[in-house]
């Protein structure tokens, strides 16, 4: 029997990998698919949205968003994450995983439609509409991190939990590979549909209409997987973790978990009081504290600086491809050339360094372990990014190769590492009836530290010029150093049940029976 002495916790534990877990993982990965969609769409946009609206008849250079514009563009999203994440993240413990679990598509879905169709007779009328939706968008987005990842931890079996947490978030790498080949592809097919001279001959006028359609499709396309996926989401059963220890219907939970295991589970009604017992204790408590207080720390101390250089390196990608020589100079192209370009960039980064990192991490994760793999990634990126801060004006100006190969294994390493690893950590050191919770404020504050990345570091980089890039990367090397020394505070998961882990067995993590103690 498993430690708890509750029958369907070890069945859940030893339970074999079947089709179940791997649909999954795909119905809890589209919030993640989504969240990099969004995110890797509008860093492209937010170009074409300054050509759009911010370029005059006789202008004689390509348009861009003002500062303030553009980094409310890029952080409202963030900040309404933010949001989600606390407040989904605290019904999931109290309403149960699955009855909030549904809310947050809805949210995708509808925000991601009316985000393509803003509205407005001016400029400003636009941006704020989109806006006003990015914030929804984000606030369903957010609400996906700690009841997916919750969902994922409660229903895998021991040996290969981390995987399965980890192949979750590697929906976001799906995401961003989509997210650059729909972009790229459509501007593509709008540039044979809409032929238009250089920007120097007609921007205005040649590409103005066409482009403010291009946008409004690319953002929209977002909402099909979300919506894809909804009746399933809801078909989903609640995981036996909450109903036994939460709700405390051992005979229900048993039921569930016996339908989707394929397996009889013993109820086991009587043990839940005293396993209850031994975690009568509430969210930052004393005891609370005592047993998970450093490992809090730990989980929001490494999002919040993963987020800081992660996002960071996402937003000024579009700043940074001209400099490697990816993309082509503004003022040479048109607008829909330029998003052509760019997506095309963005997409051959993702998918030789971005992509291969999240499945490097899957495949080693319950091999490695989390703790190995995290500082790994942590010291790897701060290294490429130390020497792309030394050379950088070297690798401008006499080596766009070795420049492009060092930003790729920045990402590479990003996610074969705590990009990864800190998303599946707070889904397994805490308590069940606080690991939701738990999770969204480890998210949260790694959502801190990528609203940081959009309102800071961008835009200190938003001129692209090689002082402030170079900078930028000095600072961020530094940045991931303190995410590599914060790791110590978190301890390794791998092999163990999510009970053993917290404490809720009735043990210590050194395997001593806590109850026994003097």
């Amino acid at each position: 029997m498993a430690p708890s002495g509750l029958a369907v916790l070890d069945a859940l534990d030893t339970a074999r990998t079947q089709w179940y877990h791997v649909t999954a993982i795909v119905i809890a990965g589209m919030g993640f698919f989504t969240d990099a969609y969004d995110l890797f769409c509008i860093s492209m946009i937010t170009k074409l949205l300054g050509r759009l609206y911010y370029t005059h008849e006789n202008s004689t250079s390509p348009g861009k968003l003002p500062r303030h514009i553009n980094n409310f563009v890029i952080g409202v999203a963030l900040v309404g994450t933010l949001s989600g994440q606390l407040i989904f993240g605290l019904l999931g413990d109290k309403l149960g995983r699955k009855r909030v679990y549904g809310v947050t598509l809805i949210f995708m879905v509808i925000c991601a439609v009316c985000s393509g169709l803003s509205f407005g007779s001016t400029p400003g009328n636009v941006i704020t509409t989109l806006c006003f939706f990015r914030f929804w968008l984000g606030f369903g987005i957010g609400g996906d991190y700690p009841l997916s990842a919750t969902i994922m931890s409660e229903y895998s079996n021991k040996k290969t939990r981390g995987a399965f947490i980890a192949a979750v978030f590697a929906m976001q790498g799906v995401g961003i590979i989509v997210a650059g080949l729909v972009s790229m592809t459509l501007s593509a097919l709008f540039l044979k549909w809409y032929p238009a001279p250089p920007f120097k001959v007609d921007h205005a006028k040649s590409t103005q209409r066409e482009a403010d359609y291009l946008w409004r499709i690319i953002l929209m396309l977002g909402a099909l997987p979300a919506l894809l996926t909804y009746y399933w989401r809801m078909k989903m059963p609640e995981t036996g973790r909450y109903t036994a220890i939460i709700v405390g219907n051992a005979k229900k939970a048993a039921n569930d978990m016996g339908k989707v295991l394929e397996i009889d589970i013993q109820e086991d009604q009587d043990k839940l009081a005293e396993f209850k017992a031994n975690n009568d204790y509430p969210l930052m408590s004393k005891e609370f504290l005592r047993r998970h207080g450093m490992h809090l720390i730990g989980t929001m101390s490494t999002w919040f600086l993963l987020d800081i250089a992660f996002y960071s390196q996402n937003l000024t990608q579009k700043d940074i491809f001209p400099a490697i020589g990816l993309t082509s100079p503004p003022e040479t192209i048109n607008a829909i050339r330029e998003l052509f370009e760019t997506s095309r960039a963005m997409f051959v980064i993702a998918l030789f360094g971005t992509f291969p990192g999240y499945w490097f991490t899957v495949f080693f994760i319950d091999r490695v372990g989390r703790f190995i793999i995290q500082l790994l990634g942590f010291f790897m990126m701060s290294v490429f990014m130390l020497i792309i801060a030394i050379k950088y004006e070297y690798l401008k100006t006499d080596n766009h190769i070795l420049f492009a190969t060092l930003y790729g294994l920045t990402f590479f390493f990003a996610n074969f590492g705590p990009n990864s690893t800190t998303f599946v950590l707070p889904a397994e050191l805490f308590p069940t009836r606080v690991r939701s919770t738990c999770h969204a404020l480890s998210a949260a504050a790694g959502k801190a530290g990528a609203i940081v990345a959009a309102f800071g570091v961008q835009t200190y980089t938003l001129n692209g010029k090689s002082g402030p890039i170079k900078h930028a990367m000095m600072f961020l090397a530094c940045t991931n150093m303190l995410g590599f020394f914060c790791t110590f505070m978190v301890t390794e998961t791998k092999g163990r049940s999510l009970e053993e882990i917290s404490g809720e067995d009735g043990r210590d993590r050194t395997g001593g029976d806590r109850n026994n103690d003097p």
